[in-house]
């Protein structure tokens, strides 16, 4: 009786929501008139749903806070802030600490904890990324993950703008990718990588450096392209 009588008052003031029978919304939780709350989804905590937004079918949202138009579909959001237009999921995991700047996306299958996006970066799927900062614009390919953890510590990865994390790549924190660097798909990135440059190899090194060894031990060709996926 509770859950019919929360969700036909927001109803009444304006925020769709397809399918009441299978909606929870609490009684903390804030939503605004034209946000679309869709079927199967469980609103709890001091979460917030913007104008324009568009939560489930099948999500999960605690003390989140969803921006305006900001699409989230299938996924599990704890403790996160999604900002305007920015896309979650389907089938993402945003935990505590989480920050998705204006048009950023964290896509399928991709975890995200105590990261921040900046405007229009990209993790479209497959990926873990934990205690990292995530440039403008940069894209996260897919398969890598922020190696933040050595048992003991947890250390922070920085990605600057505009980088380019190939397919697979394993970036051993503490470390940086500067602006408009690339790693190579599988590389395994254990140093700062310089803006501009791109690495490839295990453990990676400079593309084309010469006397680089970059690649040995790994089967890699050293002249071979970057590899990512959108």
């Amino acid at each position: 009786m509770l859950r019919d009588r929360i969700n036909r008052q927001w109803m009444l003031s304006g925020v769709s929501i397809t399918d009441p029978a299978t909606t929870y919304v609490e009684v903390s939780v804030l939503l605004e008139p034209d946000c679309t709350i869709e079927p199967g989804t469980s609103l709890t905590g001091a979460t917030i749903v913007h104008s324009g937004a568009r939560v489930g079918p099948h999500t999960t949202a605690h003390d989140a806070h969803i921006g305006p138009s900001a699409q989230v579909p299938h996924s599990w959001i704890v403790g996160a802030e999604i900002g305007p237009g920015a896309v979650v999921g389907p089938f993402a995991h945003l935990r505590q600490g989480t920050a998705l700047a204006e048009g950023a996306k964290v896509g399928s299958f991709a975890e995200t904890k105590n990261a921040r996006l900046a405007p229009g970066a990209k993790v479209p799927h497959l990926s873990y990324v934990g205690d990292a900062e995530v440039g403008a614009r940069a894209n996260v390919g897919a398969g890598t993950i922020t190696a933040n953890y050595d048992g003991v510590n947890k250390s922070k990865t920085v990605i600057g703008d505009g980088a380019f994390i190939g397919s697979n790549s394993v970036l051993v924190a503490p470390v940086t990718v500067g602006a408009g660097a690339k790693t190579g798909a599988g590389a395994v990135v254990t140093r700062d990588v310089q803006p501009g440059e791109t690495v490839v190899g295990v453990p990676a090194r400079p593309l084309g450096k010469p006397g680089s060894d970059a690649g040995a031990g790994s089967g890699d060709d050293t002249t071979e392209a970057p590899h990512s996926s959108k």
